[in-house]
């Protein structure tokens, strides 16, 4: 069976229903100021939608990760204020998901209006791991829709978690695909399937432990794979260099060099930045140099160097690439974006990618929040993901819990 979509739902009719809809208001914030509304911005079509019809919509969604119990600083009320003032139907903010204040407010719901319940993570069982536990949560979640609820799943960005809110609702509710889903996941086929070639994946963030599968996935799928943010310096010590006082993960070096080996038999290129902006200490004001990739223990810090960006040749080259691909999917910074001396790597490669004729992704998470950051609209790139995690799962070929409930 295929997923039934948002327009069969308002087309059964809406009006005076109460609807269940998972987003994704999991937004940066500074204190109590949201710093990217990108994710506010993307869940608005569909609310729109269905108070536009009359529904009376209760919206759950999580923000960071408490650990099962209420936390000030976790509070979804700054994302409900900002999707308040970009919205054109009222929307209020109960003090509980599920509690005493939730359930007054649906009760005094009237049509067209939304309802954002606190954060679904402050209940132990959203997450929990026993299935009984989490029906129960979402037994109480659907009880405040009454006799004729349904769910409609807009949060991209959770549909990997097998969690109360996004899984088990939608086996006690009539299920629907948000069009926020629906959309990203079309242009994540076009990223696995009958892809346009050269495709280009270009990968940064921290960690190179997070990108496994997905690196896994991409050997022969992928032309190039472009490495860089706090990654590439794995990727330098499994070619034998030293990295000085970088981000080193050093249990997966083995697990790099069997992926540098296999990829030039399927048929993919890694690029490794050749130059390196090389820090004196993990800093905004730190004094810094560019260094040649092999040499970053001869830069002026010594072993104590610390490398915080591509440097001006890689970028220019990572450029270069994108500029002859015909696909690019991008995920994780080239730098340390937020400190502006090592944000030049992660704004060359958004430049490049609003300058190609490439259909360009970028992957959600810190990406999205870097292009914004640094001045870039959404709509100079082919598609801006709401879910980082959702989107490297999906290219790693796993089944999205989210997704295949509503597929019955």
């Amino acid at each position: 069976m295929t997923s039934h979509t948002l327009n069969e739902l308002i087309a059964e009719g809406v009006r005076g229903r109460y609807i269940l809809v998972r987003s994704d208001l999991n937004v940066p914030l500074d204190g109590s100021t949201v710093t990217d509304d990108g994710r506010i911005k993307a869940s608005l079509p569909v609310l729109s939608k269905l108070t536009d019809a009359g529904a009376r919509v209760l919206v759950t969604a999580h923000l960071g990760r408490p650990k099962g119990a209420p936390e000030e600083k976790y509070s979804l009320r700054p994302a409900a204020d900002r999707l308040a003032e970009l919205a054109d139907f009222k929307v209020t903010l109960a003090a509980d998901t599920v509690g005493s204040s939730a359930r007054e407010a649906a009760a005094s719901l009237q049509d067209g209006e939304v309802l954002v319940l606190e954060n679904v993570r402050f209940d132990p069982r959203e997450t929990s791991k026993d299935d009984t536990e989490r029906g129960a949560f979402a037994d109480e979640l659907v009880s405040l829709t009454g006799d004729n609820g349904a769910y409609v799943d807009d949060a991209f960005g959770a549909v990997h978690r097998r969690h109360a809110s996004v899984y088990d609702v939608a086996t006690r509710l009539p299920s629907y695909l948000g069009d926020l889903v629906h959309t990203e996941v079309e242009v994540l086929r076009k990223l696995t399937a009958d892809t346009q070639r050269p495709y280009v994946v270009v990968l940064g963030g921290s960690k190179v432990s997070d990108k496994l599968a997905v690196i896994d996935n991409l050997l022969g799928k992928a032309d190039t794979i472009l490495v860089g943010g706090g990654m590439l310096f794995t990727f330098l010590a499994a070619a034998g260099h030293k990295v000085a006082s970088s981000l080193l993960e050093e249990d997966q070096i083995p697990v790099v060099q069997d992926y540098l080996k296999r990829a030039a038999d399927a048929g993919t290129e890694f690029v490794i930045p050749t130059d390196v902006v090389v820090a004196e200490k993990f800093a905004a004001d730190a004094a810094h140099e560019t260094v040649a990739a092999d040499a970053i223990e001869s830069s002026s810090f010594g072993g104590g160097g610390i490398g915080l960006d591509i440097g001006p040749a890689s970028a220019a080259a990572f450029a270069e690439r994108i500029k002859g691909a015909k696909t690019v999917f991008w995920n994780g910074p080239m730098g340390v974006f937020e400190f502006e001396a090592f944000s030049a790597g992660t704004r060359a490669i958004a430049q490049a990618l609003t300058k190609t004729g490439a259909f360009t992704v970028v992957g959600g998470g810190d990406s999205a929040a870097a292009v914004r950051t640094l001045g870039f609209a959404d709509d100079q790139f082919g598609h801006i993901s709401t879910g980082g995690g959702a989107s490297l799962e999906y290219l790693e070929g796993k089944e999205l819990p989210g997704l295949s409930v509503l597929d019955r």
